[in-house]
């Protein structure tokens, strides 16, 4: 049901296309048959020495019109064919966006990001060789095979069967036969692929290992064996395709020498005039040669399978996600709950047993060394990664359940937040695509940017190409913060936004967060320990556990290890 939404959908709303392509497919392969047959008739009919050009006039007109016909014809065809999958396909694409866009987090942690996004645009691309490849050919095939028998049978309903048959060997046997063979095939070398592709992988990895061990050559000669078997379904695969053009084209020869002798009987009965016959085997010839691509479309709709299968995923992925938002989004008040989370690698574990929960409008300083589990924890809370064990949850729902949405409940200040290639105005919309002008100077002024971006040569409508050089690292994060402001977000997460500015002007950013995000959740990952004062707790990670949890005051009365870090971070306050 879901691979039709994928292509039924598309074909009813163009059908009035893809009925004029097919139509006009029809009339090309048949105006070139009936090329071929006043061709045949107009050389037999000229070999009878005429007494008359005027005898063979309208054959030679015939034979014009036919040629010039399927050659225009052949062009409107390849023009409305195309006209209609470039359609459908840019539907598609922005289709598969909207599926994208809201899953950007779940696409960004599992997979490589360049990889998937790549293979699923092949995938769209592919579909089109689907129309044009087997869609289209195949009912034109039926078209122009029905025209053919019920040709014959005006002229003998006898023949119009055993004709009927031997075409059918080619547009509906072959086709099924090599359907199943070259699936099976193509799952086998599927399967084999797969299989050298972790096993090189894994010898890559390990690859000291094999040659400390000596058995470095053991590993070649087995992976070459296995090489050689993928090699071995490949030529058996080739030689199938071979072997099926052969039997085809020898059915083909056999349907035009039945022709032929066929038309040779009608002509000793007198039904019809010898001059027919070369016309007649001429036309079949013609018309059969259309049928012979239908089997490899055919055997090729097994890779339009896998290209189906994946966008089916995705699809079904984003609206069981949609499935999950049984909560309001526009709840201002979001609790954060983190009970006995695990993550980790079989060896090491990031977070072990981790609890956490964060009430709406708190602080939350989280700090520790490179590798404590400070960026493993925020994805877990964003949503990206499913804890091993434990649950997050957002209101009562699994965080990475709530992926399409997320964007709506947190807003993310990072270290290098991206200046488009666009205008200032468009780069701190969007936050938020539907605000108004007054409302993106609105924030631009609670960020201390209003002033100067208005001094800018366009003001707003400067395009960031010409002007991002003049950004500061500072004012890049200003822009971040504005976006996150339109956002209108319930929690905010600062991952290290300060990172590689200096300290003046990272008092002076922080000041500006801190004073815009009043009543809002804050969960601030730092190095630095300027501006922890104004967290309502700070969590000092070790080990992917909590190892001290309290306010700035606490700590620097109870945790003497907090008191020699905070006089190191900051030399020139009081402790």
């Amino acid at each position: 049901m879901n691979r039709n939404k994928w292509i039924l959908p598309y074909l009813k709303q163009y059908r009035g296309l893809l009925f004029l392509s097919i139509l006009l497919g029809s009339l090309t392969i048949l105006f070139g048959g009936a090329l071929m047959f006043t061709s045949g008739y107009l050389i037999s009919k000229s070999a009878t020495m005429p007494e008359s050009i005027l005898m063979v006039y309208v054959p030679i007109v015939g034979v014009r019109t036919f040629g010039i016909g399927r050659a225009v014809l052949s062009y409107l065809e390849r023009l409305v064919g195309h006209q209609f999958v470039l359609k459908i396909l840019s539907q598609m694409r922005v289709r598969l966006y909207k599926i994208i866009e809201p899953q950007a987090l779940f696409i960004t942690s599992r997979f490589r990001t360049g990889d998937i996004l790549g293979v699923l645009a092949d995938d769209i691309e592919h579909l089109q060789e689907f129309y044009l490849k087997t869609l289209f050919p195949a009912i034109t095939s039926l078209v122009v095979y029905s025209v053919i028998i019920i040709g014959a049978g005006l002229f003998s309903v006898p023949f119009a069967i055993l004709l009927a048959c031997l075409i059918g060997l080619i547009l509906f046997v072959g086709p099924f036969v090599s359907f199943f063979y070259v699936r099976g095939k193509n799952e086998k070398l599927k399967h084999g692929r797969n299989q050298l592709y972790q096993q090189f992988t894994e010898a890559v990895f390990g690859i000291s290992d094999w040659i400390f061990s000596g058995h470095t050559k053991a590993f070649i000669h087995r992976y070459e064996l296995q090489e050689q078997k993928l090699l071995k379904v490949e030529t058996q695969k080739q030689s199938f395709v071979n072997y099926r053009d052969i039997v085809n084209q020898l059915i083909l020869g056999s349907i035009v020498i039945v022709a032929i002798y066929w038309a040779s009987d009608l002509t000793a009965s007198g039904e019809i005039p010898p001059t027919l016959i070369a016309a007649f085997a001429l036309v079949l010839l013609s018309l059969l040669e259309s049928f012979l691509p239908i089997a490899e479309g055919i055997s090729e709709t097994t890779s339009y399978q896998e290209s189906l299968k994946r966008l089916d995923s995705l699809q079904i992925y984003s609206e069981s996600k949609q499935e999950t938002l049984a909560i309001d989004i526009s709840n201002s008040q979001i609790l954060i709950e983190i009970n006995n989370v695990s993550l980790g690698y079989s060896d090491k574990l990031l977070l072990h047993d981790f609890i956490l929960k964060i009430e709406q409008g708190e602080r939350i300083a989280i700090i520790g060394r490179s590798g404590a589990g400070k960026s493993t924890l925020l994805k877990l809370i964003k949503g990206v990664l499913a804890p091993v064990s434990g649950a997050v949850k957002l209101n009562g729902i699994d965080a990475h359940k709530r992926e399409p949405s997320i964007s709506k409940i947190m807003g993310v200040l990072n270290q290098k937040p991206y200046l488009f290639n666009t205008s200032v105005l468009n780069n701190i919309r969007l936050g938020n695509p539907e605000a108004s002008d007054v409302e993106v100077h609105e924030v631009a002024k609670m960020v201390q940017l209003d002033e100067m971006i208005r001094e800018l040569p366009q003001g707003y409508e400067t395009n960031m190409q010409e002007t991002g050089q003049r950004f500061s690292g500072g004012e890049r994060q200003r822009i971040a913060l504005a976006r996150i402001l339109l956002q209108k977000t319930p929690v905010v997460i600062l991952d290290e936004p300060t990172v590689g500015l200096d300290p003046i002007t990272e008092v002076k950013l922080l000041r500006t967060i801190f004073d815009n995000l009043k009543g809002k959740t804050i969960i601030w990952v730092t190095h630095h320990l300027i501006g922890v004062e104004k967290m309502d707790r700070i969590l000092f990670l070790e080990n992917g556990k909590i190892a001290m949890e309290g306010s700035h005051s606490q700590l620097l009365e109870n945790e003497e290890r907090y008191r020699r870090l905070y006089k190191l971070d900051c030399p020139f306050k009081k402790v």
